[in-house]
Parts: structure tokens; sequence; C-alpha cells
């Protein structure tokens, strides 16, 4: 298994909980140098970001990253880098493996930042 393949492992971890009234009916889109990288009708926001379900990440543009940080209310997150034709985008996809109970509704879900476009 490689690295990517373990990080959407960890992810997954978790993901099963039904979603209720933050359900989306419309199609959310994240993009990156042209490129589709993660397409749902259900996301998660949380302040101010969108979520995706891990199952709907483009799996062949994501590598892990060792990168971490930590948030007072969401607890640690975890990096994936966005490859796409040779160029990288560090870190632009962010998830909380083990959310703390105020960001618990995200857990297995995956956000966007840098330069990654989020439609809705």
């Amino acid at each position: 298994m490689d690295s990517c393949s373990a990080a959407v492992l960890e992810i997954v971890r978790g993901a099963g909980k039904a979603l209720t009234e933050s359900d989306q009916t419309t199609m959310a889109r994240a993009t990156w140098n042209g490129r589709v990288i993660a397409e749902s009708e259900r996301t998660e926001e949380l302040d101010g970001d969108v979520y995706f379900p891990e199952s709907s990440l483009k799996r062949e543009f994501f590598r892990s990253s060792s990168t971490t940080s930590t948030h007072p209310l969401k607890g640690q997150a975890r990096f994936l880098t966005v490859v796409i034709d040779g160029q990288d985008n560090q870190d632009a996809a962010f998830y909380y493996p083990d959310p703390k109970p105020a960001a618990r509704k995200v857990k297995g879900f995956v956000a966007f930042w840098r330069g990654v476009e989020v439609e809705k």
C-alpha cells in the first residue's frame, strides 16, 4: 500500500456516520490547475471551509504529506499534497483524522486551500 492509500484509509475510518441537515443537493467541485480533484453532492461546512467526503477525491491527484497542525477547537490536522501534470500544490488538502467534538461532523472529510477553487 502506498503512502497516499494509507492516508486515505485513515480518513475513511469513522466516515460512515449519516449526515442530516447539512447534506447538500447540488454538486460541489474542487479544482486546481484546470482539473477536478474532488466532486460530491454531499459536503460539510465548518469555519467557512467546504469539506468533501474522502470517497469523492480523485486519488490519482493526491500524495500524503508529513505536515500536521493543531487547531484548538478541531484537533490535529493532517495534509495531502495535490499533484497535477508534474506541479505540486504542497499541503493543499487537509483533514482531521480524530477531530475534537466541535468538529466531529468533518471526520472522514477533506477540505482545500492554497489556490484550490471550490464551487457549490
